[in-house]
């Protein structure tokens, strides 16, 4: 009951920018950009590989979400952009963005490394173990 109420606390937050596109290039650079942002600041709850497996991420309530699995992956970008930004109340997810132009590129990039999860290679996710 727990975990549905913080889906569905995650699903309003993100409601209103559910519609939302991804304005930032699907290229190797941005992927790039989002894959060192993530490893820098993302992996220490939801790992290098979005696996959630970490000490803090499977200590959180409720846990880090596998971020490779449906649940994420079949969210809007929006959804996912709006969840970065501003965080989900009652759980370990704090809001990220401050508004800024620079905050919202960073935040969108992110989006699209997290759509990339599920296919990470195992030279990738050693690089991101280096940063």
């Amino acid at each position: 009951m727990e975990a549905a109420l913080a889906r569905e606390f995650r699903s309003l937050a993100a409601r209103r920018l559910r519609g939302l596109h991804n304005p930032v290039a699907d290229t190797k650079e941005v992927l790039g950009e989002g894959r060192a942002h993530f490893a820098n600041h993302c992996a220490q709850c939801h790992a290098n590989d979005g696996s959630g497996q970490t000490e803090m991420g499977r200590h959180l309530y409720p846990r880090a979400p596998d971020l490779r699995l449906p649940a994420t992956q079949d969210l809007t970008d929006g959804e996912l952009f709006g969840i970065i930004e501003n965080g989900v109340r009652f759980t370990g997810m704090p809001a990220w963005g401050d508004g800024s132009e620079e905050s919202r590129a960073e935040s969108w990039k992110l989006v699209r490394f997290i759509r990339y999860l599920p296919r990470l290679t195992d030279e990738e996710k050693a690089e991101m173990e280096r940063l």
